[in-house]
């Protein structure tokens, strides 16, 4: 099937990378607005078109397969005209701007018989699913959910850092765990005049008895990675910029053990095992994820990141920007 990708900017080369070494896709289409873009993709991609016309891409019948890497404010209409076209539509983080226009690319696709998936490229890392599988199996009833994701990073004028950063964990989150958020508080600063928040501080609350609190930033001077997710037996550490040990399980925790004299005075003792670090597959995590695209349009099956998933953290982020706005008032989060 041919493939088109739209933004060759700073995403969009990893896209066009793997596409052109996939087994499934070929790589027919780069599409820029940009000359000095078009320019460096036909000197890498010396077989594929290279065009800053996407009506071009999309009048080709010979292409079904549509690949978005612009700036987060065009994700909508590009999709929408991919969608109307007839094609597959993979789009880059966040899926849209507001959970309305999600849901009108949904019914979109829905209409089309097309494929609509977001790339939240973490869930197909070889980490990532790891934790899922522990968290199935051997973490226990899951506890908390804690992760810093800082750097000195690429400031973005369209949307603020949870947009940015703090969707990686959302995804994460929505793919690890069956659990949904209710309501949520948010604050941070913006720092750059005529930016938004650069620095902010997220809390998730549920039903369950769990939490989960995101710490993003694009003013620090280091750069973080690192996650933690509990559970009621072990404990999962995953950093992203361990070389080879990127997942840690500690069987470590806390036990609840009165005596029969103590059972109105419960005693907290602490319990300590070995730690453990599992292999996880090394495979690129946009190797697997155009896989998992071009084998949902082959069976017209549900993609692991699919628009509803989008949709989902849309709406949780769309509430944080409330709270945010209000200095971390809760805000209720919209089932979906």
């Amino acid at each position: 099937m041919g493939a088109a990708v739209i933004g060759f900017g700073y995403w969009g080369p990893n896209l066009a990378r793997n596409i052109s070494g996939s087994n499934v896709l070929r790589l027919d289409y780069i599409c820029d607005l940009s000359a000095k873009n078009r320019s460096m993709a036909a000197s890498q991609y010396q077989g594929t078109k290279v065009t800053g016309s996407l009506e071009e891409i999309l009048s080709d019948s010979s292409v079904g397969a549509i690949f978005i890497a612009t700036p987060p404010s065009t994700h909508f209409s590009l999709a929408l005209k991919s969608l109307d076209a007839g094609k597959h539509v993979l789009v880059e983080k966040p899926l849209a701007n507001s959970s309305k226009e999600c849901r009108i690319l949904i019914e979109k696709a829905e209409n089309r018989g097309c494929t609509l998936m977001v790339d939240h490229t973490f869930a197909y890392t070889g980490a990532v699913r790891k934790m899922k599988a522990l968290a199935a199996s051997s973490l226990g009833v899951l506890q908390y959910y804690d992760s810093v994701r800082i750097n000195l990073g690429l400031f973005q004028r369209d949307v603020n850092v949870l947009w940015d950063l703090a969707v990686h964990d959302l995804a994460i989150l929505d793919n690890i765990t069956s659990l949904k958020p209710v309501a949520i508080s948010a604050t941070g600063h913006a720092h750059v005049e005529g930016y938004p928040a650069n620095s902010a501080y997220l809390t998730l609350f549920y039903e369950e008895s769990f939490i989960a609190h995101i710490h993003c930033s694009w003013m620090a001077p280091v750069k973080i990675r690192r996650t933690l997710l509990g559970g009621s037996e072990k404990m999962v550490v995953y950093d992203d910029l361990e070389p080879t040990e990127k997942i840690k399980v500690y069987d470590k925790g806390i036990s609840l053990n009165p005596s029969s004299k103590e059972k109105y005075d419960l005693r907290v003792d602490y319990r300590t095992a070995d730690i453990l670090s599992p292999k996880v597959d090394g495979r690129e995590a946009l190797a697997s994820m155009i896989e998992e695209f071009a084998n949902a349009i082959r069976t017209n099956s549900k993609p692991l990141t699919d628009a509803m998933s989008g949709m989902r953290i849309v709406a949780i982020l769309e509430s944080a920007d409330i709270s945010l706005s209000k200095r971390g008032a809760p805000i209720d989060i919209p089932i979906i």
